[in-house]
């Protein structure tokens, strides 16, 4: 890993500047291949039938007659996937495609390829299934209680329907309750969720015998899409390549496959390629959404604001199969905090709705939002200022965390920069109500690969495996140039296939501007030293002897300079082009960030409409590589959040069909429903990164939740403990008060 040296350095040649954004101009003009513009020759249209119940056996599925139309190639059903067991990649291969049993409405149950969109609707309707019903779960509560069949027959996860658990321990909570001045109590919800998404998730596949079948595909991981495509149709990696194309959004919903394995079975079978893109529809219903969430929490509290004890049990809808993001749930619910005495028991459920994927920030949300919210109630008996309680009671740095001890730590100076900012500084509107919620999220580690290649003209080509989800080519290219001391116009940075670069994990959990960061730093280091190497050669000299500046060396002895350029053009005849590589691992919770936000809410009391008036964020960046990508990362984060708490949730029939499966009904924050979002950026470096970065994309969905809500709650005279805060539900909470 390169050294933490220039971590403190505050002037910086590349980072830190808004530099250009190389693929803006294609993304706005039209040009840029998106997973629907893979277009290959010929290419069939491939179509799914969900099932038309959540919850049903499998009597026999017919399909001669969609296979006698006229212009139907190929078709899947979950016989092609007979034998695949529970747990592991089986789990994702059921999920893709149901086999004996359906367990969400709209659960994959066949596939049709075509050679035009028409004829693969008509086949689908030429498809007949017949069903045995069976009982629909369709809640927490329901999937706990001990009378509720287990939905998995035969599936080795715990007891009934829970599939995962997880227990934190800290100190005696009994006795720090004991301690305490005043205790409060509450148990909150909130509703699964979307990501929301712009882009549908599309993928063309053509399979081979002889050479690697080809997935194009719009991805956060394209190496996870392989590892699992491989595994679930039993082929070699290496007979696997799979390219990323440009991606509309994915906030962590497009890291597994959907249709991809589905795509490469449909084409192995019409020898031809084929292309899949899901409706909005489709993806509403089975593609992935956050997890729904039920806390019960009990906090301990003295009259000086100093927190004694917490205690909490959570529980997170999973959906048909495991993939709640419990231990995100776990790891953020208090480590904000230094509380002597925790106890959190932590489980996730299985129900029939889809299968939960990760949402930017995953269960760190959720939890926060019990959590941040009694913080408030907390303050607010108390008599105390929120941000006064929290200053009291913030980790720093030498307290301990995941088995070591914060280092870079920056609540304080979060809450520091909330306090003094202009939005907290001002008088709360009259008739309005404010509230503020803090956060933590931890950043994700995993394995990255980067290759820098020397380029004769003394132009640089970066190439990494991580999917760009929001500049993050750019950012990458700032750090090479950074670290090359060259200007970052002549780097130029790209996302590589499988076949062409080393594994990189998914760009998701804050990892990309830190880890990949770290492993083109590393790589174009490599290369630095090659081209001293190459210099030090020639000039006879040792080449720890020679200083390198701006892309120039100077001879120790004789003063002479050479510059990169003169070294690169002569490359390939003084032992060959020049590449620096790096692959490397790292663990995650390095490099834990921090985040505050201020919400002032307006609540109309004859219609229960919510309003925010205005909305700050505060969020340590480490060190902002590009500040406009950052500003941008936390409003959009903010937004997202504030959208989970005011308006969006899934609402699902008795049957278990959704309700709102179209954003005109499953409604998410337009522009003109939001000010604008105001962003202060700390930096406060991480010294596990030359730079001092840190992620941010994650940690602004966090605290909306409880702000927002507490902000209400404050407006109406009630705390809102269910989410989200839509007029009827606020409308019900102003009536229980006047009523009281």
């Amino acid at each position: 890993m390169p050294g933490s040296d220039a971590s403190s350095k505050t002037e910086f040649s590349s980072i830190g500047k808004n530099t250009l954004r190389p693929d803006a101009v294609e993304k706005v003009t039209g040009k840029a291949i998106f997973g629907a513009d893979v277009q290959p020759s010929k290419a069939l249209v491939a179509k799914v039938l969900g099932s038309t119940l959540a919850h049903a056996r499998i009597g026999s599925i017919a399909t001669s007659k969609a296979a006698a139309l006229p212009g139907v190639k190929s078709i899947v059903t979950g016989e092609d996937f007979a034998g695949t067991a529970f747990n592991g990649v089986g789990n994702f291969v059921r999920d893709n495609m149901a086999i004996e049993k359906v367990l969400y409405h709209g659960h994959p149950v066949a596939a049709v390829a075509a050679v035009s969109a028409a004829v693969a609707e008509k086949a689908l309707s030429l498809i007949s299934v017949e069903y045995e019903t069976l009982p629909v779960i369709l809640d927490i509560e329901s999937s706990l209680h001990p009378d509720t069949p287990a939905l998995h027959e035969g599936y080795e996860g715990a007891p009934g329907n829970i599939c995962e658990t997880e227990e934190v321990r800290k100190g005696d909570v009994e006795a720090g309750f004991a301690e305490a001045d005043l205790v409060l109590e509450r148990t909150y919800t909130s509703p699964m969720v979307h990501q929301g998404y712009i882009e549908p998730p599309a993928c063309t596949a053509v399979y081979s015998e002889t050479t690697p079948s080809r997935i194009w595909t719009s991805t956060q991981g394209h190496f996870l899409i392989r590892t699992m495509v491989s595994a679930m149709l039993g082929i070699e990696l290496s007979q696997l390549n799979v390219i990323p194309t440009e991606i509309g959004g994915g906030f962590g919903g497009k890291n597994v496959p959907y249709q991809e394995v589905i795509a490469l079975l449909l084409s192995k079978k019409a020898a031809m390629p084929v292309k899949m893109v899901m409706t909005r529809e489709q993806i509403l219903r089975t593609a992935g959404p956050g997890a729904a969430f039920r806390g019960c929490y009990r906090i301990g509290v003295k009259k000086d604001g100093t927190l004694t004890a917490l205690e909490a049990s959570i529980a997170l809808d999973s959906g048909a199969f495991p993939g709640a993001p419990l231990h995100g749930a776990m790891d953020t619910l208090c480590t904000h905090y230094r509380i002597p005495n925790v106890k959190v028991d932590g489980c996730s459920v299985l129900t029939n709705k889809p299968t939960v994927r990760a949402y930017r920030g995953p269960g760190g949300p959720q939890a926060v939002f019990g959590t941040e919210s009694l913080v408030n109630e907390l303050a607010d008996e108390l008599g105390l200022d929120p941000i006064e309680l929290r200053l009291k009671n913030a980790v720093q740095d030498g307290d301990p965390y995941c088995g070591g001890e914060f280092r870079a730590s920056s609540m304080v100076q979060c809450l520091e920069a909330a306090e003094a900012s202009d939005h907290y500084q001002a008088d709360v509107p009259e008739g309005a109500a404010r509230a503020i919620a803090a956060a933590y999220w931890h950043n994700g580690g995993g394995p990255s690969s980067a290759e820098v290649h020397m380029n004769a003209d003394g132009t640089v080509n970066v190439t990494t495996g991580s999917a760009d989800l929001s500049g993050t080519r750019v950012v990458l290219a700032m750090q090479v140039a950074e670290a090359l001391g060259i200007p970052v116009e002549q780097v130029t940075a790209s996302v590589a296939d499988t076949e062409n670069v080393g594994y990189n994990f998914v760009s998701g959990g804050s990892r990309t501007a830190f880890v990949t960061g770290l492993a083109v730093i590393e790589a174009a280091t490599d290369a630095k030293e090659q081209i001293i190497q190459r210099a030090a050669s020639g000039w006879n000299v040792a080449a720890d002897r020679i200083e390198w500046k701006a892309g120039t060396m100077t001879n120790p002895d004789s003063g002479e300079e050479m510059s990169m350029k003169q070294v690169l053009r002569k490359a390939p005849y003084t032992g060959g082009s020049i590449t620096g590589k790096s692959s490397l691992t790292l663990a995650a919770n390095l490099a834990p960030s921090f985040m505050v936000h201020i919400c002032d809410v307006d609540v109309d009391r004859e219609t229960g409409q919510s309003r925010i008036l205005r909305y700050t964020v505060v969020q340590d960046a480490g060190k902002a590589v590009h500040p406009s990508l950052v500003e941008g990362q936390l409003q959009g984060g903010a937004v997202q959040g504030i959208g989970w708490a005011m308006n969006e949730e899934y609402i699902y029939d008795r049957d278990g069909r959704l309700d709102n499966p179209g954003f005109l009904d499953y409604r998410i924050p337009l522009a003109s429903d939001l000010p604008m979002i105001d962003t202060i950026v700390v930096e406060v470096p991480n010294p596990l990164h030359p730079y001092g970065v840190k992620g941010v994309g994650e940690g602004g969905v966090i605290p909306p939740l409880a702000a927002v809500a507490s902000a209400i709650g404050k407006a109406v005279g009630a705390p809102m403990t269910d989410l989200p805060c839509s007029p009827p539900r606020v409308l019900k909470a102003i009536k229980a008060v006047n009523s009281r």
